[in-house]
């Protein structure tokens, strides 16, 4: 086909523009343009439809042939079955109901049992704080405890080979019988509670013997609190000491490596035991600092780090002669997942140089937490400081910064192996009341964050009852297996007194936890009434969910919470920015808005109206929302009444489910809900129709154990889609009309797929709830077509045996006076090959098969025709997503699914650029990643200091500090590296092969703002002189673009591919986000000062290292291949001491 010269509406790779038709480009159709005939009648619904002319612009040449002008409509296909079914649901008025959903009471009734489920843990919880209280003032210290006093045993293993069992004694270890219970999804004794305690702790030491012996008596209280509450999960005690008592009992999940579950690492523990923070850490990086003190204090800081919650601020930074923050952050930041990411991986990046300069670090730190211009926790506020030590204790600065109110709190930490005077460090601590610590080497880890959580605590402990404020946590994976829970956290305060007159004891003693799974809060909250489209979600006042229906992270991590922001759960906007502010801000609110969805599928979006309702929770610092579609303010509820159940003596149209029925009536699915407590669950639908059947042949149609809306409503969804078989589908041939299925979807759960035999390559989930198709057909008034899905990775499809097709579906749409609803979906399965064909015929210049081609020429006025012309025109259908639906290129056929760009990057790149679609980019922050391999670094260990050859040939070198730290970290490298990399979760499964979890970034695409007819042209680039004219047109009440192109006569050229693929990525970038920070408030109670606390208590923690037999057994362990089993060691803690 020749090009004309001049050319109008051109595009070229670029930036999106607004195109527009070309209105006096080339000769416009006129009067005379040939339009469809009408043929014979056909059958109504199944005809192949009469063929529509399109307004088409003719190419820009006055005597040159044009592109196709017709295509075809669908309403003929599928809308004769949903009038149908539109008719039978009026015809059977009397069997049902219309309801409304009103949403304001709909949202205060479920949060009002949200609050009553939670105010029922809060009373379990100050029961169990109470006691604990009182047990422990009555407890009577006893300096010669031993082993064999009656006790509690101290941990359950699932290894009956465990070292509790081979080294405790019967007094001291029991071994109890345990039953299955889902409520708690493991095994579990009623009768006993359970205790674990850390590796690293002394099972035999002082402090932890009477801390069992007073514990124990909690059981009593943890059993009446079941009796009150037959619903409450795990009741946990969280000692100071380390020490977890958890009831009911059940075996520990201990990992394959060394267990380092630490109950006083746990974020609910640390959240409950303080005030929110703002913290800077300072980390002296002069010459003196290297090898293993350098790690240490890597380790240390990233350990740090992972004692800070979402309510807390943090910044890092590292000095020598001068401070400067080790990140992008320059004050402080949230400390979330994904800043303290940020931080971790910057501090792997810490150079020792220079000398050391305390006043720099401490003068940086300072300023940052006078920075009013920015969101903080504003509560306590502390600095950490790292150092190898030093002799400056920077008075001046103290002065002049945090004196006399000593508002900041300063804790030191000297790492390493070194011969500085500890003093000044202590001083720094003592006199800004924060505590000193030294940390020698690697292996014991870190002390935890109880040292510096008991100073935080003190003004906690001096409030008294003011400070025992039930606390909500964050989302997280719970470590025995329950899934995702929130936990409600309470501090337990030390009552004691040393002596008549003394001062009030200023510890706390641990913080009590009760769970409550997500799941049970769910059960609170209507989900079949609010429709395929409608749910309820809830928030904190981070912003982050604690329901949602995308709330589903695909990896465990029992070190971070699940903190998924109710921005990134759903597509963001600025009206979901302004509801999810009044959210957090406790406010009521409704508000109808115009959205973007995502498909279940992820692969489509779609623009809708959804209204959006809102109100506090009560009590707590949650806030709940509904979000319904319109055509979800009222449902269908099965009036099945009691005469005719009667009449019937048996479920009505309960036939019609046998699968002696499937090959006349259709196959059945139905949807794999909860109709009853007996019901038996499977993943397989047979056999979960095979367990219903079962089920219902013994219970009566108005049993207790069932549940009476879903079962009745299945029924009468059962008996409508039947007589949709019998009054349209059976009396059809499919095979005439290349048709491979017909099927009808319902909100009954009912989904029946016509001949039985398409059941067979049926894959859409039986639960039309969770089924793509039936929710965007919801969502989109038409005819919504969906090929078939084929990532670009897998094979190309395979057209064997008729089975490859396109589900082309709408929803019926029901007027009963002026309420609206959509019950169900109906639609036809479209066999992929045969339509291929008949596409060709459909975008030809025949009005049907049978009439004769007419070939056309440069010279002939007439259309091109797809079928005869397919040399030179490349015709086709995408969707609304940007994926080949049909071809008239044979070639194409097999790639049917695919992202158009992937077929045809130059023409997808047009379409794009001429504002056909438009993208919507988001993150996944849910995904999980396979694994990376490591890289080869070497035969040296990771993160190893290496001596240079300057090194080894200086004497002062191999005396200094560095020598023997170089020693210790190969040693202990060999040793304890697996010990140090071992992750708690790892319960099961190699974690070499373990997924992780990851950000992935999802692009989808969808229809731009172009909904005319017009031409335009691709010019091919500097590559050659090539121009490529096409057609594009959207066709009116479907999900399709229709696009005709010529063929480019040079080869085609290298364009730039649009992405439609799911990538890895690191997310957005941190360093812009957090100038600009999501809105977020912190708890509403602070309990950082108090004028009576005592700071004497500032230094005496102190950290030993195991001798150096240990480590020789240990290797010696390692090199036959036999689990090492560290050796205990006796926590001293005067601090404890009652």
């Amino acid at each position: 086909m020749a090009v004309p010269a001049r050319t109008c509406g051109a595009s070229r790779p670029g930036p999106a523009r607004t195109a527009r038709p070309w209105p006096g480009c080339g000769p416009q159709p006129g009067p005379g343009t040939r339009r469809p005939t009408s043929g014979p009648p056909r059958p109504l619904w199944l005809l192949l439809p009469p063929l529509l002319l399109l307004p088409l612009l003719a190419a820009p040449s006055a005597s040159a042939y044009s592109f196709p002008q017709q295509h075809t409509t669908w309403d003929h296909l599928v809308s004769p079955l949903a009038s149908a079914s539109l008719q039978i649901y009026k015809d059977n008025r009397n069997l049902f109901e219309v309801q409304e959903n009103e949403p304001q009471k709909l949202v205060e009734k479920v949060a009002g049992d949200i609050e009553s489920l939670l105010d029922r843990k809060v009373q379990a919880l100050k029961r169990l704080a109470d006691a604990a209280e009182n047990f422990q003032k009555a407890h009577r210290w006893q300096d010669n405890i031993k082993v064999g006093t009656p006790a509690p045993c101290p941990a359950l293993r699932d290894d009956p080979e465990s070292e509790d069992v081979e080294r405790g004694s019967k007094a001291n270890t029991l071994r109890l019988d345990f039953i299955e219970d889902p409520n708690f999804k493991n095994k579990v004794n009623y009768s006993y509670a359970a205790v674990q305690i850390p590796t690293d702790i002394y099972k035999g030491s002082t402090v932890i013997l009477n801390e069992l012996n007073w514990t124990e008596a909690l059981e009593n209280v943890f059993m009446e609190n079941r009796r009150q509450d037959p619903t409450l999960l795990w009741q946990v005690f969280g000692s100071a000491t380390g020490v977890t008592r958890y009831y009911p009992a059940t075996p520990w999940r201990a990992p394959k490596k060394i267990d380092l579950y630490d109950v006083r690492r746990r974020p609910w523990y640390i959240q409950g035991a303080s005030s929110p923070k703002d913290m800077v850490i300072i980390v002296d990086v002069s010459g003196s600092v290297s090898g293993l003190t350098l790690k240490l204090m890597k380790t240390s800081v990233c350990e740090m780090l992972d004692t800070l919650s979402d309510d807390d601020y943090v910044n890092v930074a590292s000095f020598n002669e001068k401070a400067q923050p080790v990140s992008c952050f320059t004050h402080l930041v949230q400390a979330n997942v994904r800043n303290k990411k940020v931080f971790k991986e910057a501090v792997q990046g810490m150079v020792a140089k220079g000398t050391t300069g305390y006043k720099a670090g401490f003068e940086y730190a300072f300023d940052q937490l006078q920075n009013s211009n920015i969101t903080r926790a504003n509560c306590n506020k502390m600095i950490m400081m790292f150092t190898d030590g030093g002799e400056d204790r920077v008075q001046d600065v103290f002065e002049k910064y945090n004196w006399p109110n000593r508002t900041v709190r300063v804790f030191t930490f000297s790492v390493g192996q070194h011969n500085y005077d500890v003093t000044p460090l202590q001083w720094m601590a003592c006199a800004n009341k924060g505590s000193a610590w030294e940390r020698h080497s690697l292996p014991p880890p870190l002390p935890p964050p109880q040292e510096y959580l008991d100073v935080l605590g003190r003004p906690m402990v001096l409030a008294g009852k003011e400070a025992k404020q039930v606390q909500w946590t964050n989302v997280y994976e719970d470590a025995l297996g329950l899934g995702l829970v929130v936990t409600g956290t309470l501090p337990v305060f030390n009552l004691t007194q040393d002596g008549p007159g003394e001062k009030k004891n200023q510890l706390i003693l641990g913080v009590m936890g009760i769970d409550v799974a997500l799941n049970d809060i769910k059960r609170l909250t209507p989900n079949y009434t609010l429709g395929a489209n409608g749910y309820v979600f809830a928030i904190d006042l981070n912003g982050y969910v604690l329901l949602h229906p995308n709330l589903k992270p695909q990896t465990t991590n029992f070190r971070e919470p699940v903190t998924l922001d109710f921005l990134d759960a759903e597509l963001e906007d600025e009206n979901k920015e302004e509801i999810r502010r009044s959210m957090i801000d406790g406010n009521k609110g409704h508000k109808q808005i115009r959205t973007l969805v995502k498909s279940l599928d992820e692969r489509y979006i779609d623009e809708v109206t959804r209204n959006y309702t809102w109100v506090p929770i009560r009590s707590t610092n949650y806030s709940l929302g509904l979000v319904l579609p319109p055509y979800s303010t009222f449902y269908l509820q099965a009036n099945l009444s009691d005469q005719i159940l009667q009449v019937k003596c048996k479920w009505p149209d309960f036939e019609f489910l046998l699968p002696s029925s499937f090959e006349s009536e259709g196959h059945v699915f139905i949807a794999p809900r909860e109709y009853c407590k007996d019901l038996n669950a499977s993943d397989n639908n047979t056999e979960f129709l095979k367990n219903f059947i079962e089920l219902m042949e013994k219970v009566t149609p108005d049993s207790k154990q069932c549940n009476n809306f879903l079962l009745h409503n299945l029924i009468l969804d059962t008996g409508i889609t039947q007589q949709l078989v019998e009054r349209v589908w059976r009396d059809q041939d499919l095979n005439t009309y290349s048709l491979l299925a017909v099927f009808a979807a319902t909100d009954g759960g009912i989904t029946r797929v016509f001949p039985n035999k398409a059941a067979e390559d049926w894959t859409e989930n039986p639960e039309p709830f969770n089924a793509s198709f039936y929710r965007r057909s919801l969502d989109n008034h038409g005819y919504v077509f969906k090929p078939p899905h084929q990532d670009a990775l897998l094979r190309p499809l395979e057209l064997e045996n008729d089975t490859v097709g396109i589900l082309v579906s709408t929803a019926v749409e029901l007027s009963l006076g002026r309420r609206t609803l959509r019950p169900a979906v109906v639609g036809v399965k479209l066999d992929l090959e045969a339509w291929a064909e008949k596409f060709k015929v459909l975008a030809s210049n025949r009005t049907h098969q049978d009439q004769p081609q007419k070939q056309c020429g440069p010279n002939s006025h007439c259309e091109m025709d797809c079928e005869v012309n397919n040399e030179d025109l490349l015709c086709v259908l995408i969707d609304d997503g940007g994926f080949l639906v049909l071809s008239n290129q044979n070639h194409q056929w097999d790639q049917v699914g695919r992202f158009f760009s992937e077929v045809d990057a130059n023409l997808m790149l047009a379409l794009y650029n001429n504002s056909f679609y438009t993208r919507k980019e988001s993150y996944d922050y849910q995904a999980a990643c396979a694994p990376q391999p490591p890289g080869n670094l070497g035969a040296a260990p990771r993160g190893v200091f290496v001596p240079t050859v300057a090194d080894f040939l200086n004497l002062a070198w191999w005396t200094s500090a560095a020598a023997w730290s170089l020693f210790q970290q190969l040693l202990y490298g060999l040793i304890y590296h697996s010990w140090f990399q071992a992750d708690p979760a790892e319960a099961e499964g190699n974690p070499e092969t373990r997924e992780s979890s990851c950000v992935m970034k999802q692009t989808q695409y969808y229809f731009g703002s172009v909904n005319a007819s017009y031409n335009a042209i691709i010019d091919c680039g500097n590559c050659s002189r090539c121009w490529q004219l096409f057609h594009a047109q959207r066709l009116t009440n479907t999900n399709l673009l229709f696009v005709v192109a010529e063929k480019p006569l040079c080869s085609q050229c290298e364009a730039g591919r649009l992405l439609q693929k799911e990538t890895h990525s690191d997310g957005p970038e941190q360093c812009e986000l957090v100038q600009r920070p999501r809105y977020r408030r912190g708890p509403h109670i602070c309990f950082d000062y108090n004028a009576t606390e005592d700071t004497s208590d500032c230094g005496r923690g102190a950290s030993f290292p195991p001798s150096l037999g240990v480590l020789v057994s240990l290797q010696l362990l390692l090199l036959l291949g036999l689990p090492p089993r560290p050796q205990p060691q006796v926590l001293v803690h005067a601090s404890r001491r009652l």
